[in-house]
């Protein structure tokens, strides 16, 4: 799972904002590099990562901290969880390494172009934000949740389980049942045209322009018929009952 080429549409990789999935790494031998600090963290080397030979900035020696809270699922700590527990692995130690798993929601997917460097291979061309279910995304907040590479050498197992409005792709233009026109770019994201308020479309939705589509007249069927029943709020809150989360709300929403 090394390449850096963009996921199929569609596949458990084809990550977006909002979408809910099950992700998890079966546990791996590692070494314990530095022993169990007061804060819960513990340093390993896992067999995943080798280091960059061409980034000039930095020197990685090969460790990884993990923080492995203290309760069975990512709530209190990282997605990665060590076993023993970090607080009674000490230097030289091994252990095993991996994510249980784990239901979160993505809050944010960054691309780059070229891949960043980190000075560790294979170098990210994306990276995937996500917290654990039952907790909220808060916009006020500058740091949030666990970033992660789905395009490296870690063996991460991504289920989806809930992707909202699945049946539109970022970008698409449709119009909704009060006459508005809409720019959608994602399930919290909806930028109506006239610039006016309620910020939310009336469903059912006619699909009117999408960037890339083979065949217009089936994605137009599709979203017309999702959407013929139903409303924007139903859909917002199947996803609140599955991410046990609130969704975000922006400033001038």
């Amino acid at each position: 799972m090394s390449s850096l080429h963009a996921p199929e549409p569609g596949s458990a990789r084809d990550l977006r904002v909002g979408d809910v999935v099950r992700i998890s790494c079966p546990f791996t031998e590692a070494l314990v590099t530095e022993g169990a600090r007061p804060d819960g963290e513990v340093a390993l080397r896992w067999p995943w990562w080798s280091a960059d030979p061409d980034c000039s900035w930095f020197r990685w020696d090969g460790s990884v901290v993990v923080d492995g809270g203290t309760g069975p699922d990512a709530e209190d700590g990282g997605l990665f969880r060590t076993d023993p527990a970090p607080r009674s692995l000490a230097t030289g130690d091994t252990c095993r390494v991996g994510i249980p798993p784990t239901l979160v929601h993505v809050i944010d997917v960054a691309h780059y172009d070229p891949p960043q460097e980190t000075g560790r291979l294979p170098r990210p061309a994306r990276l995937v934000v996500v917290l654990p279910a039952g907790r909220s995304y808060d916009p006020r907040l500058e740091e949030q949740g666990e970033s992660f590479d789905p395009d490296d050498d870690i063996p991460v197992v991504l289920e989806p389980v809930l992707r909202p409005y699945a049946f539109l792709e970022p970008g698409d233009e449709v119009a909704d049942d009060a006459g508005r026109a809409w720019r959608f770019d994602g399930p919290w994201d909806w930028c109506p045209f006239d610039g006016a308020g309620p910020r939310e479309p009336v469903w059912p939705l006619v699909l009117l322009a999408r960037r890339s589509c083979a065949d217009a007249a089936e994605a137009e069927a599709v979203v017309a018929g999702a959407t013929r029943t139903g409303s924007h709020r139903e859909e917002v809150a199947r996803w609140r009952a599955v991410a046990r989360a609130e969704p975000p709300v922006f400033p001038g929403s």
